[in-house]
């Protein structure tokens, strides 16, 4: 039996692997769901995938009989012994790096890929600002594919005036696309997480013109940081913030989570006028 078909289960239990709760592991054992993991940015045979925390290499597995070029990033030395074996059963197509991704130079790395991971829920946010955040845009990265709690998920997708709108999700709508593309129930994981899953698929898009990341996330920051008060009370903190707002229309009477993605880019090209 090859390493491409070994079932993950065996895998894992060959080299002696637990999930590490301190890392925020936890594996997902089914080929078929990750299968269809895999599938969701539409990868072409040849492309460069980014992962991050692959494991024992269950994703990983699936990107690589997907046709992908990985480049995989992990944190614990325990795996990469059985990441070394799918790269020699997939011909050197997985380039290993052993390491912390918050400290990784993607775009000198990995320019031009899709991001797609499981990622450890202690770090997943952390990642994606990281990867939305920065003047160069269009970014590095052609597309994420990544895994969250399903309650971060629907923050990012949140549309205005809903409970889960805020921060999170105008960085991440401000330039780009983003869906919930399957949600994953707990048990599908070894062990299986206190919460349910969901599979999140961002695009980026054409960025606004005339504003500025910076701005727009200390726009953001003020008034979702005291979001049951007034735009008028959040947004005194910020020199020029309220007369922005009066010169573009916006009622400083609101609440923050009442006021659309676009309404936040216009007070911050205005902002920065």
């Amino acid at each position: 039996m090859t390493e491409s078909s070994e079932p993950l289960r065996d895998v894992i239990a060959r080299h002696g692997l637990t999930a590490s709760k301190a890392l925020g592991q936890n594996f997902i054992l089914d080929r078929q769901l990750l299968a269809r993991i895999a599938a969701v940015p539409g990868i072409r045979e040849g492309e460069r995938v980014y992962e991050v925390g692959p494991g024992p290499g269950g994703l990983t597995r699936a990107l690589l009989e997907a046709g992908a070029k990985v480049t995989a990033v992990e944190r614990d030395r325990r795996c990469i012994p059985a990441l070394e074996e799918l790269s020699d059963a997939f011909a050197h197509r997985l380039q290993l790096i052993e390491g912390d991704a918050l400290r990784i130079d993607e775009p000198e790395m990995v320019p031009g890929a899709h991001v797609v991971a499981n990622l450890p829920y202690n770090v997943g946010t952390a990642l994606l600002l990281k990867w939305l955040s920065g003047d160069m845009w269009p970014p590095w990265w052609r597309s994420l594919t990544l895994m969250f709690q399903k309650e971060v998920a629907e923050r990012i997708v949140a549309s205005p005036g809903s409970d889960a709108y805020g921060r999170l999700s105008v960085a991440v709508q401000w330039r780009c696309a983003a869906r919930i593309a399957m949600t994953v129930n707990r048990s599908s994981f070894v062990p299986p997480p206190k919460v349910t899953s969901a599979i999140v698929h961002i695009v980026p898009g054409e960025q606004p013109a005339g504003v500025s990341p910076r701005t727009l996330e200390r726009l953001t920051e003020a008034a979702f940081g005291q979001r049951r008060k007034m735009l008028r009370s959040s947004l005194k903190q910020l020199d020029g913030a309220l007369k922005a707002a009066e010169i573009v229309g916006i009622d400083t009477q609101r609440r923050a989570e009442t006021l659309s993605v676009a309404g936040w880019v216009s007070l911050a090209r205005q902002l920065d006028a």
